[in-house]
């Protein structure tokens, strides 16, 4: 098969030149994923690289091999650097430069310097090793659940074992009749390999990229950005989903409403920063004090709720009682002011099949009323004919269930 190679250059040219621009342009219309940026600067830099290669014979070897092999390890440097910053790492300079250098410095070496297959050998090799950086770097992201990240696995670290094995390889397969470099047919299977990858990659990488932006927005749309606690919608959309389990296998399980007393008095005399950070300290102590499986959240204002799934009524009563005397401790100085801030908790327990959270919520609130007309700073349980526990009792609730 006969491969035109004026063609090939060309066309690898125009699609990575493209692809790299498309990557930019995407990354200005979302510029929070820094890594499409490095994505798409690693296409033009390929692009420009070939570019170079196509000039062999009509320019100085320093530019169509040395600069241009350079320049195409650093454009592979960099797509695993958009694979470092994409999970959290930061660039490393000396990384991105260290293949160029490395490959410039072997192969100006008198023992290597007029050997092709070493050089090539060289260069696949670091190409290789790039790729693979970049696998290892997604899949230690892996738990992130990204559907685009797997393929992108893939698709890399096999096109990092094509790049290694290319050149040990192309001395074993048929060569054609003309006997061209360029027309064997080894090559023609790894230039349309490669072409098809640089598509294939680019279009992942984007895919991945369009789908942390939707997570990114999906979660500040049910988070509050004050506490860091699911809001409202959040909580509703958590508690359907235990609602579902409770219909599949009922389990006693718990609703808290917890409401912050005085709030208001606690922002006229000390200022809404300090408001905001007693808020803040009520969520750090609710999410310590309930159990991963748990779901917590803000209603909204100084009102929050949790729902306690499969939770016996002492230990729920425990875990009640501990998030109220840990945040009145807290709360005791904040910032320096002798805040003192408590919380009235209502709680309803119930075992049904029919989980109908805002029905509990309801009655929640009326557990929570009577907590505040008895004193506040104290827990009441829906229905419930016990002892009603006072502020400031020196043997708490936690203890007596103990």
């Amino acid at each position: 098969m006969d491969l035109d190679i004026n063609t090939l250059f060309l066309v690898t040219i125009y699609v990575e030149a493209i692809l790299g621009l498309l990557l930019l342009f995407a990354w200005v219309q979302n510029a929070e994923i820094h890594a499409v940026a490095w994505w798409g600067a690693a296409h033009l830099l390929r692009a420009g690289s070939i570019s170079l290669f196509g000039m062999y014979g009509q320019a100085p070897d320093v530019v169509t091999i040395d600069l241009a092999n350079a320049i195409l390890l650093i454009s592979f440097a960099v797509t695993w650097t958009g694979a470092r910053v994409f999970d959290g790492g930061r660039p490393a300079p000396v990384g991105i430069l260290a293949g160029a250098a490395l490959w410039l410095f072997l192969s100006h070496m008198p023992l290597f310097e007029g050997s092709l297959n070493f050089r090539a050998l060289l260069s696949a090799g670091i190409i290789a090793a790039y790729t693979w950086l970049a696998v290892a770097e997604f899949w230690r992201g892996r738990a992130e659940p990204l559907v685009s990240r797997l393929p992108a696995i893939f698709m890399l670290f096999a096109h990092g074992c094509l790049f290694l094995l290319r050149t040990p390889l192309s001395a074993l397969l048929p060569w054609s009749p003309s006997d061209q470099v360029f027309g064997s047919v080894w090559l023609t299977v790894l230039s349309n390999e490669a072409l098809l990858f640089t598509i294939a990659i680019a279009f992942v990488m984007l895919a991945m990229a369009k789908e942390r932006a939707e997570q990114s927005h999906k979660t500040a749309a049910m988070v509050d950005p004050l506490t860091g606690l699911i809001n409202r919608r959040g909580f509703f959309q958590e508690s359907a989903r235990i609602a579902r389990r409770q219909a599949q296998n009922p389990q006693l399980a718990a609703v808290l409403l917890v409401d912050l007393d005085k709030f208001k008095s606690i922002n006229d005399r000390f200022g809404h920063a300090v408001g905001d950070k007693v808020l803040q300290i009520f969520a750090e102590t609710a999410i310590q004090t309930v159990r991963p499986s748990d779901v917590v959240g803000r209603l909204g204002g100084e009102e929050f709720a949790a729902v306690l799934h499969n939770v016996g009524r002492e230990r729920a009563l425990v875990i009640a009682e501990r998030m109220r005397a840990a945040f009145a401790e807290a709360t005791a100085t904040v910032d320096g002011c002798a805040v003192g801030a408590t919380a009235s908790v209502g709680m309803v327990l119930s075992d049904c099949p029919e989980f109908d959270v805002s029905e509990l919520l309801v009655q929640a609130d009326k557990a929570l009323y009577e907590a505040k007309e008895r004193g506040r700073n104290r827990v009441e349980v829906a229905g419930s004919d016990r002892p009603a526990a006072r502020s400031g009792e020196r043997v708490s609730l936690a203890q007596s269930a103990a």
